[in-house]
Order: structure tokens, then C-alpha cells, then sequence
């Protein structure tokens, strides 16, 4: 489970996935597999992309079709912690206004099960009184340290500067890397 099938093709050297395992086949379960549906799952790279067309006003009848400008590849790996860390991640630099590293440093939270009732794993760094105020809204709180962090995934992320093309990077503090001009 935790790093897929563990078979191992003969005379090939790479493990064979098991990543279809969050689907179900039971069509009462809200996870089903169906036509037109968008399981929930965990392989999730993020692009970050703009309108790049001119403003309404100076649009022709040709420029009705999008015109999308990278802003930032990025991506938070971690199992159901990717879709809830990609979200953390775009708050803290679009709404929050913090630069690529300082969004990745910024302490998280994760529903452990995705679900609902699931208790709030949350990194011990985020003040007491969130988390008491949490508690007392009927929420089950998990304090995280240490390697549990590992919980709350690893993310990198590369903004491009759409007027000047310069590239801004960070890595994840929370796992070995970090972000390197060449």
C-alpha cells in the first residue's frame, strides 16, 4: 500500500502501482467509478495558469477562445493530504500573498480520511488557540510533530513573474530538497 502493489515486473525494475485502490466499484459509495464522475484521488500535479488575453473591451471575435499563460507548476505530494495541501498552498501565496517558500513553510492541517468526521491532523506550530477553537466547534484535533509531520506531504513550486519571466521557487521543508537557480 504505502509505496504500491510491491510486485515487481521480472527483468524490469520498477514496482507496479496500486493508486486505482481509492475507487469503488459499489455504486452507493461516494468514491464510485462511473461514467461522467471525477473520482476522488491523489495524482494531482498543479498548474497555476492565467487569462493572458487582452481585456474585454479589446477582444475580437477570433480572441473568444482562452488564452492561458503559465504562472506556476506545483504540487503537493502526500496522499489525501495533495488535494487539501495543493488549496493551503494557493491560499497562502494568491489570497495571503506569501512568495512560493513562505506558503510551503506555513504550518497545515489534514482531514486524516478525507471525510468529513475526520479528526483535523494538525502541525503542532499552528497557535493553541486555533486549535482549542477548533476543539470546541465539535472538531477531534491531532497535534503533529516529528516525522508524523511527513503526514502533511512534500511540496515544490515555480512561479514565473509574468512581466519579467523571472522564476521564484520553493521546496517543502518538511522532506530533503530545496530550490536551486541554475
Amino acid at each position: 500500500m504505502g509505496f504500491g502493489t510491491g510486485i515487481v515486473p521480472e527483468g524490469w525494475g520498477f514496482t507496479l502501482q496500486n493508486r486505482g485502490n481509492n475507487f469503488s466499484l459499489d455504486p452507493n459509495h461516494p468514491n464510485a467509478l462511473a461514467p461522467g464522475k471525477r473520482p476522488y484521488h491523489t495524482i494531482i500535479p498543479g498548474m497555476i495558469t492565467r487569462d493572458a488575453r487582452p481585456s474585454t473591451a479589446l477582444r475580437s471575435a477570433q480572441d473568444a477562445l482562452p488564452h492561458h499563460e503559465l504562472v506556476a507548476p506545483f504540487g503537493v505530494m502526500g496522499g489525501f493530504m495533495q488535494p487539501q495541501g495543493h488549496v493551503q498552498v494557493i491560499v497562502g501565496m494568491f489570497d495571503d500573498g506569501l512568495d512560493p517558500q513562505a506558503a510551503l513553510d506555513r504550518p497545515r492541517f489534514c482531514l486524516s480520511e478525507a471525510v468529513p468526521s475526520s479528526r483535523v491532523e494538525i502541525e503542532a506550530d499552528v497557535p493553541f488557540e486555533t486549535m482549542a477553537r477548533l476543539a470546541a466547534m465539535g472538531h477531534t484535533i491531532a497535534p503533529m510533530t516529528g516525522y508524523a509531520r511527513s503526514t502533511f506531504g512534500r511540496g515544490q513550486i515555480i512561479v514565473r513573474d509574468p512581466e519579467t519571466g523571472v522564476l521564484c521557487g520553493g521546496s517543502d521543508p518538511r522532506a530533503d530538497g530545496c530550490a536551486v537557480g541554475i
